[in-house]
């Protein structure tokens, strides 16, 4: 299991800030490998299941999340099954009329047992500026 883990301090209310991550199709605007971000249904915990589309190195992988933990305007929880799996966390904490945003993800090394004490340092560094990326594209979003 590999795990990222970073935040990045906007200067946008926690409400706007967790409305925007909240909608499945604003992840495919903000992440750059994911290709699709698509809405299933509302869950009767608030959260959504939504159908994902990676698209890596010319492969493409995926499968769905699920909101297991979803407290508005505190923190999104995801399971993710499929081609890609692992578990997202999202934490949303107000700063001085802004909010600290993390983004915390633990994924399973993809591919053969074998391969994966190779993969894992490129996997680790290609997810680390996955995140670095998606956290700028968030903060060109809710700040415009």
């Amino acid at each position: 299991m590999l795990t990222v883990r970073e935040h990045i301090d906007l200067p946008m209310p926690v409400d706007r800030v967790f409305d925007f991550m909240d909608a499945p199709a604003h992840q495919a605007w903000i992440t750059p490998s994911l290709s699709d971000s698509t809405l299933l249904e509302r869950l009767p915990n608030g959260g959504s299941r939504a159908h994902y589309v990676y698209r890596i190195l010319g492969l493409s992988f995926s499968g769905e999340v699920r909101a297991t933990d979803y407290v508005p305007n505190e923190r999104i929880v995801w399971s993710m099954t499929g081609d890609l799996q692992g578990t997202l966390r999202w934490y949303f904490e107000p700063i001085d009329g802004g909010c600290h945003f993390t983004y915390a993800a633990t994924y399973q090394v993809p591919g053969p047992t074998l391969l994966h004490p190779l993969a894992r340092p490129l996997i680790r560094r290609y997810n680390e500026r996955e995140v670095q990326a998606l956290l700028h594209n968030l903060e060109a979003q809710v700040t415009s």
